[in-house]
């Protein structure tokens, strides 16, 4: 599902924006809305966004203003829609590479069609980039993928927060870490983090539960459980164990 970022200065036709269609049918939602430039600038940094949708049936100036804003920061696509058919503010779209221009009255299957080419483009793009042969260093998506990973084992890590912030789509990251692991996303995740228990539990004498916390699980008893899945034995068991090789 791509995130849509919605500026529209006008409460009202905001609200007749997120009703206008069936954005979940068409493969998008609007996860954000912003009414002023301030706000507009904000989100357009946040990495799950993948377009920003712009009303300017009103406020043509703001809509131009905001647009020339953005691409001083971002390559994000942009959408105008409600414009005049005037020449001049059509130009002006194009000076700010703005991706698609619709007029007033904008009609709810006008902009269907014009999400489902970008949505075609966009998923033609991912699909190229998860066949594409990846070089052997860290530019690499799977090579990404695993260095976030590490970087944040302590935390509550998804595929899907790793596929938003990566700017790639959830189902074709995933295809594509068990290609070329020949494991699913959530069993390597599983691995890497049983794999550093046993080294905390062999090398530190921190707790069960700081060992636990220190690789992504904040209840103790699912970390024993799930430890004990993985190595036959409980997180005790195997620290004395190891104990008693050293």
């Amino acid at each position: 599902m791509y995130k849509i970022l919605l500026v529209d200065p006008n409460s009202d036709s905001s609200e007749t924006m997120l009703h206008m269609l069936d954005w979940n049918q068409a493969g998008f939602c609007i996860h954000t809305t912003a009414d002023n430039i301030t706000d507009a600038l904000y989100h357009v940094d946040n990495p799950a966004h993948i377009l920003v949708l712009i009303n300017i049936k009103r406020l043509q100036s703001f809509g131009l203003q905001l647009c020339g804003l953005i691409r001083q920061k971002s390559r994000i696509p942009i959408i105008l829609i409600g414009g005049g058919q005037d020449f001049n503010l059509a130009r002006q779209a194009l000076h700010y590479q703005v991706n698609d221009y619709l007029t007033d009255p904008v009609q709810s299957s006008e902009l269907l069609d014009c999400l489902g080419r970008f949505r075609r483009n966009l998923d033609a793009s991912l699909e190229d980039a998860v066949k594409a042969p990846q070089p052997h260093c860290q530019n690499s998506i799977i090579d990404m993928v695993k260095k976030y990973v590490q970087e944040e084992l302590h935390q509550n890590i998804s595929l899907k927060k790793i596929s938003e912030a990566l700017h790639f789509n959830c189902a074709y990251l995933g295809q594509k870490f068990k290609s070329e692991e020949q494991i699913s996303f959530n069993e390597y995740l599983l691995q890497q983090r049983m794999e550093k228990a046993k080294h905390l539990l062999e090398s530190t004498e921190m707790r069960i539960y700081e060992i636990s916390r220190e690789v992504g699980y904040s209840e103790t008893d699912w970390f024993y459980k799930k430890f004990k899945e993985y190595t036959g034995t409980s997180a005790n068991e195997y620290r004395k164990q190891t104990l008693i090789t050293a």
